[in-house]
């Protein structure tokens, strides 16, 4: 007699991850954060507060900003995601990566990954536009450096310049 739980067998995933296909055999309980860190090995996204009130793990599901720590890998079967590794196309620094380098908006960098992913989601959600504006849609992306003034400054130019 089997003591296998069949609600906890694992099953195949297939993500458009960073524009190609991959799979994984995932357990029911995994997260989208562990599978691209543990399984695909992008370790950009980082694990927080594993609570999504930090917003480091931040990713983009389909162009949506998706906190993957609370999202279970089998929900996003088909699912295109991109993370902080897929961003730049040909070696070149996606505007918002440029940005951030260029106005100093980050300090320790642990949570600029997310923020970046979010700052990209803000400008193509059309919520860039003022400094009180763009502090509110990235509300849920937190520094404990204080790089926000800089965080605001590289998003705002990103939206002039788009």
């Amino acid at each position: 007699m089997s003591t296998l739980d069949p609600a906890r067998t694992a099953r195949d995933v297939t993500l458009r991850l960073n524009g190609r296909a991959a799979t994984f055999s995932v357990e029911p309980e995994v997260t989208l954060l562990d599978l691209l860190r543990e399984r695909a090995g992008l370790t950009g996204s980082k694990k927080g507060c594993d609570r999504g009130q930090c917003g480091a793990c931040t990713v983009l599901v389909n162009g949506r900003r998706t906190l993957s720590c609370l999202a279970l890998a089998l929900a996003h079967d088909g699912d295109a995601v991109t993370t902080i590794e897929g961003l730049a196309e040909n070696g070149v620094l996606h505007a918002m990566q440029s940005a951030f380098i260029e106005h100093d908006a980050f300090q320790c960098g642990y949570c600029t990954p997310g923020q970046i992913l979010s700052a990209v989601a803000v400008v193509a959600e059309g919520r860039a536009h003022g400094d009180e504006a763009i502090r509110e849609a990235m509300s849920g992306n937190v520094c404990r450096c204080g790089a926000y003034p800089n965080i605001v400054a590289a998003i705002a130019a990103v939206q002039v310049a788009s």
